[in-house]
Parts: structure tokens; C-alpha cells; sequence
């Protein structure tokens, strides 16, 4: 049994097991608990405060309703977290957008701020938008529970360490016969037009898997910081693979028999697999998997700032992300919440080393990088 299969059979077999992290920082399985009533005692005392405040335009702070925007509200997360913040006393106009889009909206509406929260963007969308003075700082009830380094400890935290891989259909690609690397992909022609290529470089993850690959080849010399080879490594990737469907879902055309593998978060997986009922396996290059960390922040501007803070405090805390852990298979930055979540889930995470990224030069590149592709390769 493969390393996958097996974390699957654990994540079936152990529901209800959780993790507590030792003194060395590993993790043994040492009781069960029910994380449905603890979330549930959690949100009952955060919808229990005290009475409510005004903002300065004199609207009711605690009740109000926040708009939040989000990147991460697919797969079932945005209407979780709506009910959930509905039961802590939250009312939450949810607003989701790719990441790219995202960013630019944010920015665009500096001026006149619309949202009052945004999460879900990782750091180099979140420096973007630092960078134009759009970010009120703020530190959440739980920062010591994170690792600030996630974050930039001052104006955006962590909530969510996402990986994104390169899944395949088990059934299809024995995991004897599957690539050991994105790169396989184009230079072996086993896998030409089997792989599903993005369409569109509007979101966060196909950004990330453009940079994961052109980060192998930085060159001062070379266009944009990138050689020759890497650009070559991008067009072989337009070329060979089979371009995405819009409103058609990776599993679906797997499913089908159209394509074999392609670009998945690890959170993704386990739906999509019940939905589809495929049995997918993930490739582990040995440069690692490109990481990219959800975080939240406070709009500056915003004309409910001390429910916005509520918000924030409550949305990272360690009962709501380890609930938001266990329902949707993530890797919390809350370390509290990781005592919350399945460790067969946190198996997999540490199964899948991070690739070492140089978040500053993809922050500083990332935008002509887009626009290269989009013009010279993409079709």
C-alpha cells in the first residue's frame, strides 16, 4: 500500500483521534474528544459578551454585518463559515474572488474601502496590498499561537497552511508510472495530454505553480530574472497539457477519462475523491510542494473596526480553525487548533515537505511573469 493510500485508510479509520504536540514538537495520538462540542461550547461563550457598542457612524458594532473578502470560500468553506459565525453572533456578507482579483479590488478601492476583513490571500498578495497603506494593524487575542514568521506579525496572520500538488487518478496512473515531478509532465511524452493545464493565471494557486516552477531557474541575466531554460520549462507546460474547462472540475475530467492528473490544493482532495470516487495519489517532487499561507487582516477604513476585531479574534482561534480543520482536511497555524485536527491529516502535511521559496522575488516578479505567460504561452 502506497504512502497516500495509507493516510487515507487512517483518515477513514481514526475520525475522532487528535493530536497533542510534545515538548520536541511531534505529535502523538493520545485521546479522542469530541470536536463538535468543544467547537460548540467555544462559539456559545463568543456569542455571550458583553453589551454592544456603537461604531462611529453610529451603527451597532457587535451584530453588524462585516463583509468579508475571500479567496477561500469554495468547496463548501464560505457557507461553514457564514453558519458558524451566525451561531458566535456574526452576520457576514461573504465575497469571493480569485486572488489575483482579489488584490486588485482591495487596491482599487482604497479610497473608499468596501470590505471590512479580507483572508484566505497568502503573503505575496497580502504584501501587495500592505504596500498601498491598506491594512489596519492589529493583533489578534491569538498571536502567541502562531508562528509569526507565517504571517508579517503586524498587519496580516495566519490561519491556514495550504499545500498544492500535483494529483493523479490512481486507477489510471499505477503510482509505480507516475511522475516524479512537475517537470515530467512535458519532457516525458508518457504524459503528454494527459495532464490537465490551467486556463487562467486570475487565482492564487496557478500562480503559485508558475512560480514553484520558475523559481528552479533564476538568472539575473536572463528575462525577468528567469533563464532561458525556465521559460522553456513554462512553454513545454502550455504545450503538452490538455487546457482546463471552464465550470468543469479536475475529478470530473479525470473521471471521465480526459485527463489523468493535475493541480489540486491537499485540502481539495478528500471531497472531490468521495464526489468523483476516484482514489487519487500525489506526486512528492524532491524539491517539495509550493506552500502558500492563508491569512486575515483588517481593511483600514473600516466603520466597524471593534467588530471586525471580534471577528478576527473569534475566525483564528484555535476551537474555530480546528473545527474548520477537521471539517475541510487543513493544516491550521493556530497550534492549539492542530491539537484539533486528525493526525492522519497532519501525517500527510509533514509527508509533503514545502519547496523553498523566495517569497520577496516571486512578490516583486509575479505580475510581469503573468503577463508574459498570458501573451507569449498560455493559449
Amino acid at each position: 500500500m502506497g504512502k497516500w493510500a495509507r493516510i487515507r485508510a487512517q483518515l477513514l479509520a481514526q475520525p475522532s483521534t487528535v493530536l497533542v504536540r510534545g515538548r520536541e514538537g511531534k505529535y502523538d495520538v493520545r485521546r479522542t474528544i469530541s470536536v463538535t462540542a468543544t467547537l460548540a461550547a467555544a462559539l456559545l461563550l463568543a456569542g455571550c459578551g458583553g453589551g454592544s457598542t456603537e461604531t462611529s457612524n453610529g451603527e451597532s458594532a457587535e451584530g453588524a454585518t462585516l463583509v468579508v473578502y475571500t479567496n477561500s470560500n469554495s468547496d463548501g468553506k464560505g457557507e461553514w463559515i457564514e453558519a458558524e459565525a451566525a451561531e458566535a453572533g456574526f452576520s457576514l456578507e461573504i465575497v469571493g474572488a480569485g486572488g489575483a482579483d482579489l488584490t486588485n479590488r482591495v487596491i482599487a478601492e482604497a479610497g473608499n474601502p468596501v470590505a471590512d476583513v479580507v483572508f484566505g490571500l497568502n503573503n505575496m498578495y497580502f504584501e501587495q496590498i500592505k504596500a498601498e497603506g491598506i491594512l489596519e494593524p492589529y493583533t489578534p487575542a491569538w498571536s502567541s499561537e502562531v508562528d509569526p514568521g507565517l504571517g508579517d506579525g503586524e498587519a496580516f496572520w495566519p490561519l491556514v497552511q495550504q499545500g498544492i500538488v500535483l494529483a493523479y487518478n490512481s486507477d489510471a496512473v499505477p503510482e509505480r508510472e507516475a511522475p516524479s515531478d512537475w517537470t515530467d509532465l512535458w519532457e516525458d511524452e508518457r504524459f503528454h495530454d494527459r495532464y490537465e493545464s490551467v486556463n487562467s493565471l486570475e487565482g492564487a494557486t496557478e500562480q503559485i505553480v508558475m512560480a514553484g516552477i520558475l523559481t528552479r531557474y533564476q538568472d539575473e541575466s536572463g528575462d525577468l530574472g528567469i533563464s532561458d531554460e525556465g521559460w522553456a520549462q513554462v512553454q513545454g507546460y502550455f504545450e503538452n497539457g490538455s487546457p482546463a474547462v471552464e465550470g468543469e472540475d479536475l475529478f470530473a475530467r479525470m473521471a471521465s477519462g480526459t485527463v489523468d492528473m493535475g493541480q489540486m490544493t491537499i485540502s481539495g482532495l478528500p471531497a472531490r475523491e468521495a464526489e468523483y470516487g476516484i482514489a487519487a495519489g500525489v506526486v512528492e517532487p524532491s524539491v517539495g510542494i509550493p506552500y502558500a499561507v492563508e491569512q486575515v487582516a483588517m481593511v483600514k477604513g473600516t466603520s466597524k473596526q471593534e467588530e471586525t476585531q471580534r471577528f478576527i479574534d473569534w475566525f483564528g482561534s484555535a476551537e474555530v480553525q480546528g473545527g474548520f480543520a477537521e471539517e475541510f482536511s487543513t493544516l491550521p497555524a493556530n497550534e492549539g487548533a492542530l491539537e484539533l485536527a486528525d493526525p492522519a491529516v497532519v501525517e500527510q502535511y509533514e509527508s509533503l515537505p514545502p519547496q523553498d521559496l523566495d517569497w520577496e522575488f516571486i512578490r516583486d516578479n509575479i505580475s510581469p511573469w503573468v503577463e508574459k505567460i498570458e501573451l507569449e504561452y498560455m493559449p
